[in-house]
């Protein structure tokens, strides 16, 4: 959180002495929206985040990678069922949004695997998770961790 905000100040920085040019080219019109993840049982599982990612500006932004210290590889991944009812999970690669478009995050589908945790998810606690673009930037989301059984914020 605190390298975003300081990110942002910097940007108003170069604004107010008069350089035009975006410091991040598109990422700095992302928003994150509705995270959250399930507890999980100690270190030797994957665990998972979720949450909607909105690109608000005029142009499209490609997610790249993810961070976060709780895991050592996170990765968006995407959940698929063949004709027979088999599901697999794969890493889904670069996403592209398209300006004023969003992606969900959610169980099923495209979603954040944390795998090689550092540290058991614990229901009530919080992990930070950064969502890295193709521009160099960075969007920051503190994701909290639900019960084991959560379907989301709401359930």
């Amino acid at each position: 959180m605190e390298k975003l905000i300081r990110t942002n100040a910097l940007a108003a920085l170069l604004a107010v002495a008069g350089f035009s040019a975006p410091l991040m080219a598109g990422s700095e019109d992302v928003v994150i929206e509705g995270a959250w993840s399930r507890a999980a049982i100690g270190v030797n599982r994957p665990g998972a985040a979720y949450m909607t990612v909105r690109n608000t500006g005029d142009a499209p932004v490609t997610l790249t990678g993810l961070e976060t210290p709780l895991a050592v590889m996170p990765e968006i991944h995407e959940t698929s069922t063949n004709a027979e009812g088999v599901s697999s999970m794969a890493p889904a690669g670069k996403i592209t949004i398209a300006p004023g478009d969003s992606i969900e995050l959610a169980p099923g589908g495209l979603h954040a695997m944390l795998m090689q945790l550092q540290e058991p998810m614990t229901e009530g606690e919080t992990f930070v998770l950064t969502l890295e673009f193709s521009d160099g930037g960075e969007v920051t989301a503190e994701v909290p961790i639900l019960g084991i059984a959560s379907r989301g914020p709401e359930g």
